[in-house]
């Protein structure tokens, strides 16, 4: 054990003294950078004005005069660096209009400094030019040092500090109450086991000191999710303690005739009512609590980028003031739009070096996909994690953020592939900024990261088989096949984050693309989730039988079963109650059904349970059917366009991770393993009370909470978190 401590000590220095490395060569390289660019200036300027010369004669070549421009610029950048800050110091009681007057003529008394210690002596300006030329060359270099400091968040980190001491007056106190807060940052889609892989490669050096550095802060800890293993069901179990009657991303409720939809604000806003009706809570974070990049509220009072509020029209729509306050700064907005377009080339640059290899799997890429998914890993990160900041900073309780980068990437791109290790790196960095601030905050914060689902690879169920699920389950009932198949679109979740910030309407007419052109109003609804598909008859009634099903569609059930794309389906028998099937005639009942028997033998531990929990929903849909899975591989078969998928049972979709400070209590005793997102929210939930004492009743927690900070109005108005070059 001394062993390996010592050696992971070993690879922890060198992996920070590599770091040190590379940001000294930043900053090497920024230094060249400017230095460069002020060279260039200082060249055409010295074309465009008569009165300024950088060289003696005629005789002198090009190069000459070149090199000259280079030690007037790294002359006159070193004596700005070394005497305007002592002469600022000096002139502090001086008026700020005169100061503002003497920098113009002292920075041109400063480049006529510069040219007359030229090696040759060859430039020369009278003084008013000079003062132009070094208002330029001064304005250039501040905006070209900005530019380049997109990137170092170690600067900015610093900055951060100085502004949250200005706030306290200098002083360092220890928060209200004494009490620290917790923030809760969720890495959507992040599987317990590729996060491990991830810190074996190195690829996120914050979260690797926080579990193997010389005094590990945290531990790790896989935990169980429901049937349904995607956002809308694990966050809404997490933030308001109950998903009951959420049996998947998409279904059909046939009483009402609407498509539920994790992704579209009215659904978001009638799931959250519902939850609260059924625990008679308003949330975990209804007190003092912000809620950032969410599809749900959680009950928090300051919200920016949730999901559930954006169906609420007028001017007052907090969903998207945090877009609105944090682009009202120029600075966010020209940094943020610079990695967008890099994003947008980066993914252009990945998709066709993907299709001339021939990689598989692989799904089309083109369209606006490279916008939506420069969107969920730029914009949408940046503006989350600048109001993170801002809640840090003005001491908030509870903070719970949705990182979605790496989801709506693994997606795509697949959850173990090139680029989603690339977009790891980054999730890394905004960790770690964060963490770095909440050290300068008002109050000492505890930080606990999580996931909602991980992700399970594979080759799509259409990519492998030749039909969508939609399409063979119509041919299976002997109804029209269309020639050209209707996909179900990908990455919806971030669609549709782009449609309501653009204010237009999340399409939520599910049911048609279910319905060919021609197809009766009695034919069956499919839907995808994952590699989870979900059937229902319109024209039956409540949930329909195994025995009507079978009566309507003699060959429905059998063809299903017996696909090898398919697992098992679930349906509710007349004589029965609900059964499982699976291939070669197998039928279980669902109160015999066991883990690792039958159609579950390999789908792992909780399964069974898992199954009869979503059975007993409302909204359960006629039929349910769960892909394939292969457990040596952790192969799944999406039903939709994805090979990185996630909304059934098979492989990592169903195990995401809880990292937690050891100075919080252990979220379930040893030997014991958290299983579903409820148990997540009772966890968080003490946690809280341990941090900040009894929870404030939810009855009163309005009038409780202390003075909030105006929505949208970050206290940190400088600067969103970037991407890497590399």
């Amino acid at each position: 054990m001394q062993t390996n401590r010592g050696g992971r000590g070993v690879v922890a220095e060198g992996r920070w003294r590599r770091i040190s490395w590379r940001r000294a060569g930043g900053t090497l390289l920024r230094v060249i950078t400017v230095w460069a660019v002020s060279t260039l200036t200082m060249l055409a300027l010295a074309g465009i004005l008569p009165e300024f010369q950088l060289q003696g004669d005629d005789s002198e070549s090009l190069t000459d005069v070149a090199l000259t421009a280079a030690w007037a610029a790294g002359a006159f950048g070193l004596l700005s660096a070394l005497v305007w800050p002592v002469v600022v110091r000096a002139l502090l009681l001086v008026p700020a209009l005169v100061l503002g007057l003497l920098a113009f003529f002292l920075n041109g008394s400063l480049l006529l400094v510069a040219l007359s210690v030229l090696p040759r002596g060859s430039g020369e300006a009278d003084p008013e030019t000079a003062v132009v030329v070094a208002a330029v060359m001064s304005a250039v270099a501040s905006a070209t040092s900005t530019a380049l400091a997109v990137r170092d968040d170690e600067a900015y980190r610093r900055r951060l500090s100085r502004l949250a001491q200005r706030r306290r007056g200098g002083k360092r106190d220890a928060g209200r109450h004494g009490m620290p807060g917790t923030v809760f940052l969720q890495l959507d889609g992040l599987g317990h086991d590729t996060l491990r892989r991830a810190l074996d490669k190195q690829l996120m050096p914050t979260l690797a000191a926080l579990l193997e550095g010389d005094l590990p802060s945290h531990r790790l800890t896989p935990w169980r999710t429901d049937w349904s293993s995607q956002t809308g069901a694990s966050q809404l179990g997490i933030l308001h303690g109950s998903n009951h009657d959420v049996p998947a991303f998409r279904w059909y409720e046939k009483e009402t005739g609407r498509t539920m939809v994790c992704s579209s604000p009215a659904s978001t806003a009638e799931l959250q009512q519902r939850a609260i009706e059924h625990t008679g809570d308003g949330g975990l974070l209804t007190y003092d609590g912000a809620s950032r990049g969410n599809l749900f509220s959680g009950g928090a009072d300051q919200l920016a980028l949730v999901l559930s509020i954006a169906a609420r029209r007028g001017p007052n729509n907090r969903s998207r003031a945090g877009y609105f306050a944090y682009f009202s700064d120029p600075a966010n907005a020209v940094r943020t739009a610079m990695s967008f377009v890099t994003e947008v080339c980066r993914e252009i640059h990945s998709s066709v070096r993907s299709r001339l290899r021939k990689e598989t799997p692989r799904v089309g890429r083109g369209g606006l996909y490279p916008f939506i998914r420069a969107f969920a890993t730029v914009v949408q990160r940046d503006v989350v994690v600048a109001a993170v900041i801002g809640d840090v900073l003005s001491g908030r309780t509870a903070i719970y953020a949705d990182l979605v980068s790496y989801d709506e990437v693994a997606h795509h791109s697949g959850p173990r592939s090139r680029d989603a290790d690339k977009i790891l790196r980054r999730v890394d960095r905004s960790v770690a900024l964060i963490a770095k601030v909440a050290e300068h905050a008002p109050r000492a914060y505890r930080i606990v990261l999580l996931s909602d689902h991980g992700q399970s690879p594979g080759e799509t169920f259409e990519g492998r088989f030749g039909l969508t699920l939609r399409d063979y389950v119509r041919a299976s009932c002997g109804l029209s096949v269309p020639r050209r198949a209707q996909r179900t679109r990908s990455g919806a979740e971030a669609r549709d984050a782009v449609r309501t910030v653009l204010h237009r309407p999340v399409d939520l007419a599910e049911a048609a693309h279910s319905h060919p052109a021609g197809s009766d109003a009695s034919d069956p609804i499919v839907m995808a989730s994952g590699n989870l598909g979900l059937i229902s008859f319109p024209d039956i009634e409540g949930r329909a039988s195994r025995e009507e099903i079978d009566r309507r569609h003699p060959a429905l059930l059998r063809m299903l079963a017996g696909h090898p794309g398919v697992g098992f389906l679930l349906v509710r028998s007349e004589e029965h109650g609900a059964v499982v099937l699976g291939a070669k005639g197998v039928e279980v009942p669902l109160a015999e059904l066991r883990d690792g028997e039958g159609p579950l033998t390999p789908f792992g531990a909780g399964a069974a349970d898992a199954i009869r929990r979503t059975d007993s929903f409302p909204h359960t849909a006629d039929l349910m059917v769960n892909s394939s899975y292969d457990p040596e591989t952790g192969r799944v078969h999406a039903f939709e366009e994805q090979i990185g998928s996630h909304g059934g049972l098979g492989g990592e979709q169903t195990r995401p991770f809880l990292l937690w400070p050891l100075a919080m209590s252990r979220p379930v005793p040893e030997g014991e393993e958290i299983v579903g997102a409820e148990a997540v929210h009772q966890v968080f939930r003490r946690w809280l009370r341990e941090c900040q004492g009894p929870q404030v009743p939810v009855g009163t927690a309005q009038e409780s909470r202390p003075d909030a900070q105006a929505e949208g109005v970050f206290p940190v108005a400088s600067r969103a978190v970037q991407d890497e070059k590399a």
